[in-house]
């Protein structure tokens, strides 16, 4: 499915995400949160790429959420919730941390969430110590993914095969280049209906604060590439995920 997204510089550029719907920005709209650029590193698998950006003080509020008043700071697209118990899966992107990428742990740095219809996450990627991990929230469950010594200056290639189920009978399998690191078996949901989203998502900014004794957190900025969701694992390769016209 190719989606309407944003416009930059005066052109509008649209995203195939395969099966995956619309998209759209979460909480907070600064026009430097979010950019579809050409690749600067010259090594995704498509030529455009997409730029979330964080900066201190980005917070963001709604009717019913407020980050400046919870101590979080984000950039994030967020998907419609149509995925949901009994559907299965596969999901695909890849990601490329910058050589000057800032760890700004013990502070909470989210990079993709399948999170639940009013209600919490489930499964989240993240920068925590250590490098890049994905965590089962409902069971507390840490998976490494990426070291953070093979994080910076190089794109990584997630693939995540889910069967989105309240019973045993669900799964939830992650590769990392093409190695798989995650091999889960259960309940993959509390509640019938997912949807996803990716960018930077920082909680609890104070603890940087606290601990390095500063007035701020650093700027984070990740590149994304390919975000596609489809039947099989083929279906998430496409020869221009990110058409221009």
């Amino acid at each position: 499915m190719i989606c309407p997204l944003a416009k930059t510089s005066g052109l509008l550029f649209m995203v195939d995400r395969g099966n995956f719907g619309y998209f759209f920005r979460s909480l907070n709209n600064k026009s430097h949160g979010y950019s579809i650029v050409e690749d600067p590193t010259n090594l995704a698998p498509v030529k455009m790429v997409e730029v979330f950006e964080v900066r201190p003080g980005d917070c963001g509020k709604q009717s019913d959420w407020n980050d400046c008043e919870t101590d979080r700071e984000r950039s994030e697209l967020s998907g419609k919730g149509n995925n949901y118990s009994g559907d299965e899966y596969w999901y695909g992107w890849s990601i490329y941390f910058p050589e000057d990428y800032p760890n700004v742990y013990p502070t909470k740095t989210a990079l993709g969430q399948f999170h639940q219809k009013n209600s919490h996450p489930v499964w989240m990627f993240e920068n925590s110590d250590g490098g890049y991990n994905l965590e089962d929230q409902v069971r507390h469950v840490e998976y490494k993914l990426i070291d953070e010594r093979e994080l910076r200056g190089k794109w990584h290639r997630i693939e995540v095969q889910v069967k989105w189920s309240l019973s045993k009978e669900g799964y939830l399998r992650v590769w990392v280049n093409g190695v798989q690191k995650a091999d889960y078996s259960g309940p993959t949901m509390t509640v019938r209906e997912i949807y996803f989203k990716y960018g930077v998502y920082r909680s609890f900014v104070s603890r940087y604060k606290d601990k390095f004794d500063v007035d701020q957190v650093p700027t984070q900025k990740i590149y994304y590439a390919n975000v596609r969701r489809g039947n099989s694992r083929k279906s998430l390769q496409s020869p221009s995920s990110l058409l221009r016209l």
